[in-house]
Order: C-alpha cells, then sequence, then structure tokens
C-alpha cells in the first residue's frame, strides 16, 4: 500500500505490476498489510489485482474496527492477520473469521492488557505478539519483543506460553522453517536467561555465535556512510498559508485517544480571530498542519486536534505515517512555522518551537526517519525534546509517537494528510 490511499501525497508508488515484480525476489515472503480496507471490500481493481498476485504467500492485513459483513468480506479476499485491534470482542470477531490476531503493544499504542485475555489452551497457536512501532527510547531502555514478553507475564500469562506468542507462533505464520525453537534443524538464534518470570536477557546467540552480553554488543557497529540525498523537498510558504477559514460555528475535531491508535471525530465550537479559527488551549483545541515535502507540490493541510494538551508552542515531525510528509501540532501559528522550517534545514527530524524560536531538535537525515548517530545519542536528543514538550504542557508520555500517526488515513475516526481532513469512516476528504 503505497501510497496508503489517494487522500494523500507519497514519495513513491507500488503499482500492481510492481508488486508482481518484487514478489518474485528471493526473501520475499508475502504481502505486507494490505492497509486499504475500504479499497478491499469496495472491490478496487488495482488492490485486489496485488492481492491476487500474492497469494500462494502470506497476506498481512489491517483492519481498524472491522466486524461482521465488512470484515467477511476482507478476510474472503484471503488476507491472513490483523494488528489493529483495541478490544477484546474485536479482535474475538476477526479470531471467528479465521484470522491471525497480532497483539500489538509499543510507544503509542497498548493493546496488550485489553487483548491477553483472548489467549486461551484453544486460541495461543493463533495469536502472537508484534511491537508496530517502539520509540528509540523505548528500544534501549525497556527492550523491543522482551519487553513485550516481560508485559505479558507480569500480566499473568504463563512464560513459556508468551516466550511462544513472540518466537515460533510468528515463525510459523510467516512460514519461517527453521527459525523460532530451540531444536535439532533449526537456526541457532538463541537468548540465554537467569529467570523465565523476570526475562531479563543474558546472553544473545545468532546463528549460533555469542553477539551480545547483558545489552552490549560483541561485533563492530557499521559506520555510516554517505551523506544520504536529500527528501525534504518543501515549496517556500509562510504564515498566511497556515490560516484555518471557518467553516461554520462548529468544526471536526481529532480527539486523540491515549493509549490507542484511532482517533474520535469532534464537532466543537471554535474561536474565531481576524477571521481565521484561533486554537484555544483552555480546551485543548490546537492547531494540526501537514505540509507535503516530497514533490514541493505545496499542499497543506490544516486541522484542529484535541488531546495533546499544549499550553503554548509547537512540536513538529518529519515522521508521519505511511506518507511521512511534516506534520505539525501547536498553540499558535508563528511557533508551528517556526517547528516546520527547523525540521526543513534538518533535512529532516523533530524539532520543538517555543515563544516564536527553536528550543530543541533532532536530525534524522535518513529518509527524515532515521539518524546515522549512535542509539544512546539518538535518545539523548529524543528523551530532551519529549522534557521540552512536556514542559509545554502535554501529559502523553511519547507526544512525537502519538503525533506521527495522525496523519494516517486508515485508522479511524478522523485524520489529516497534506490534501485535508480524512473522514475515514465514510472514506473521504471532509469538505
Amino acid at each position: 500500500c503505497v501510497p496508503a490511499t489517494g487522500f494523500e501525497t507519497a514519495g513513491a508508488r507500488l503499482g500492481a505490476e510492481d508488486i508482481r515484480r518484487l514478489l518474485r525476489w528471493k526473501g520475499v515472503i508475502g504481502l505486507g498489510e494490505v492497509m486499504n480496507f475500504p479499497g478491499v471490500i469496495g472491490g478496487d481493481r488495482e488492490l485486489l489485482q496485488k492481492i491476487i498476485m500474492a497469494r500462494g504467500k502470506v497476506i498481512d492485513g489491517h483492519a481498524p474496527g472491522l466486524g461482521g459483513r465488512e470484515l467477511a468480506a476482507y478476510a474472503a479476499a484471503g488476507i491472513g492477520s490483523d494488528h489493529e485491534s483495541v478490544s477484546l470482542p474485536e479482535a474475538a470477531g476477526k479470531l471467528r473469521q479465521g484470522m491471525y490476531i497480532m497483539i500489538r503493544e509499543c510507544s503509542s499504542e497498548m493493546n496488550l492488557k485489553d487483548l491477553l485475555p483472548l489467549v486461551t489452551d484453544k486460541t495461543y497457536k493463533r495469536c502472537f505478539f508484534v511491537v508496530d512501532d517502539r520509540s528509540a527510547a523505548d528500544l534501549l531502555r525497556d527492550g523491543d519483543m522482551d519487553a513485550v514478553v516481560r508485559k505479558a507475564i507480569s500480566l499473568g500469562l504463563e512464560p513459556v506460553r508468551a516466550i511462544q506468542l513472540a518466537s515460533i507462533n510468528a515463525a510459523e505464520y510467516f512460514r519461517l522453517n527453521g527459525l523460532g525453537a530451540v531444536a535439532p534443524g533449526y537456526r541457532a538464534n538463541i537468548i540465554a536467561i537467569d529467570d523465565l518470570s523476570s526475562f531479563k536477557v543474558e546472553e544473545v546467540y545468532h546463528n549460533g555465535r555469542l553477539v551480545a552480553r547483558r545489552g552490549q554488543p560483541l561485533f563492530p557497529l557499521r559506520k555510516a556512510g554517505k551523506k544520504p540525498d536529500s527528501t525534504v523537498n518543501i515549496k517556500p510558504f509562510g504564515l498566511k498559508d497556515l490560516r484555518l477559514p471557518p467553516r461554520g460555528e462548529k468544526m471536526p475535531v481529532i480527539e486523540v485517544v491515549p493509549g490507542q491508535i484511532i482517533t474520535r471525530r469532534r464537532l466543537e465550537k471554535v474561536k474565531t480571530l481576524q477571521g481565521a479559527v484561533a486554537t484555544d488551549t483552555g480546551r485543548d483545541i490546537l492547531k494540526l498542519v501537514v505540509v507535503e515535502r516530497h514533490r514541493a507540490s505545496g499542499n497543506i493541510g490544516r486541522g484542529l486536534v484535541k488531546g495533546f494538551g499544549l499550553k503554548k508552542g509547537a512540536l513538529a515531525s518529519s515522521i508521519a505515517h505511511d506518507s511521512h510528509n511534516i506534520i505539525a501540532v501547536g498553540a499558535n501559528d508563528e511557533d508551528i512555522l517556526a517547528a516546520i522550517k527547523e525540521v526543513e534545514r534538518l533535512d529532516g527530524g523533530l524539532a520543538v518551537a517555543a515563544g516564536g524560536r527553536v528550543t530543541g531538535s533532532l536530525a534524522l537525515p535518513i529518509a527524515g526517519l532515521m539518524s546515522d548517530r549512535p542509539l544512546e545519542e539518538v535518545v539523548d536528543g529524543l528523551e530532551s525534546l519529549q522534557g521540552l514538550a512536556a514542559g509545554l504542557g502535554t501529559k502523553l508520555p511519547s507526544p512525537f509517537a502519538t503525533l506521527s500517526f495522525l496523519a494516517l488515513p486508515v485508522i479511524p475516526e478522523l485524520r489529516l494528510t497534506d490534501k485535508g481532513l480524512v473522514d475515514v469512516n465514510a472514506f473521504k476528504l471532509v469538505e
């Protein structure tokens, strides 16, 4: 799904012919995350052609909130899994339709506690853990899949079963023969732990070779190569381009749901100032902006968001799933502009601004998504920015992670892209 929908401007496009060619590559095991679920249900010809080409291989799903006949239609296309369930009834319904359930626990979407009762003696073989997105800070401080296993055990899941959901179950679903177990004929990718319950990893073996001990690598780290090509290409714009004209006394607002990837659509009475919609920090109604950064099209999506809690300042990021245009949230246009311009100057990254000036930033020069600096240095930078964001008033534990999903137009209910507000349930742009 590149792009995920036609409601956004992406940096590239994968058509059916591209998919056909890619599926022939060695190591390609299937089709990842068919995100345009309304397109599948509605019979989008090109999308169904991609799925047909992948038959016989693994086809991953993305079906937030689907149930009943719509879910049956989606599963009937040959899609075998889903990682978007946020409630036990939703996940149970997908399991009954024959899908594998990926139980997600990541930096901003935490579904493990709600979905863990789904795992029983009868169902556990069709469940496994995924992380979807974990921040660099969480990777360093808590771990990756091992952190999910630890939390599952702490919530009462039997330790060996928790390990199964992180290893052999996933390997069998993805048809990765020879992975996921400690047994003759399996690849010797092994971790050594002192205690099952605490699940603290002491040693890591890869292909039978000791590669890490107590969290430290025993192999040389690859040095960064030449500076990557620029991927930030923005048409010049100014403050006037961030103005949001009022469309009546009430306007749609994206409401963040703490700890979840879904949002809610609200209609809120808005304040106006000099003929434009103004933020209202007292009611936590902030400006949300998405600036297209691949083709210098000049597209700027403008909307309102509730749930960040900023009393002043702005945050901006070039991580904005899945097309990764620049997304910013703020209490005023001046700080939003300053934060976006800093991300542009960095050639991709994260930025915080307040009082019309940049107060902190972190460069992500590789596609605007990754850093070529050591992990510890990146985490220090990220945690510094999160501290600055907290100082501006946000209570969100991972505000940049939350921000990154607000431009993804395949997660209900309301999103913002460079082309405008998207009503995901109706699958259309909001006038």
